[in-house]
């Protein structure tokens, strides 16, 4: 299992939790943005600048995930493409995306936008917290056991 990760929006204390697991685990980690990322030194890490454009990290995460990979991402349409090609996904506090709810949440996600489109204040997520972090790192943490390296 190789973990891709949506690296534009990913909040840098997952990065660290990811870093740490893909070296723990000697799994290869795969950052994908559209800017130059820093990433340690490591044979199991690497970071991947795509062209900038709309979805252009996005579309390569699609394109080049098998089967059984994960993909770290916060972006449902992502999430939803990537199941379809039978890999896992997670978003980066610790939800995990599945065959049964990432089509609810994509039509929750695409209500909310008609909203906004619209002028309704939807607000927008919780402040990104210490909970977040824990509840991320123990998916992950459930998932790479679950699926020995």
């Amino acid at each position: 299992m190789q973990i891709w990760v949506d690296a534009d929006a990913c909040p840098a204390v997952i990065k660290e939790i990811l870093f740490r697991a893909a070296q723990r685990t000697r799994r290869p980690l795969v950052l994908v943005a559209n800017q130059l990322l820093r990433v340690p030194a490591s044979p199991w890490i690497r970071a991947l600048q795509v062209p900038k454009g709309f979805d252009v990290a996005d579309n390569h995460i699609v394109a080049h995930v098998a089967a059984g990979d994960l993909v770290i991402t916060a972006d449902i349409p992502l999430a939803a493409a990537v199941i379809e090609r039978g890999a896992n996904a997670l978003n980066p506090r610790g939800e995990f995306y599945s065959r049964e709810n990432v089509r609810e949440l994509l039509d929750l996600r695409n209500f909310m936008d008609t909203l906004r489109a619209t002028g309704v204040d939807t607000g927008g997520p919780a402040a990104f917290g210490q909970a977040d972090r824990q509840a991320f790192a123990n998916r992950l943490d459930r998932l790479l056991a679950a699926r020995p390296a």
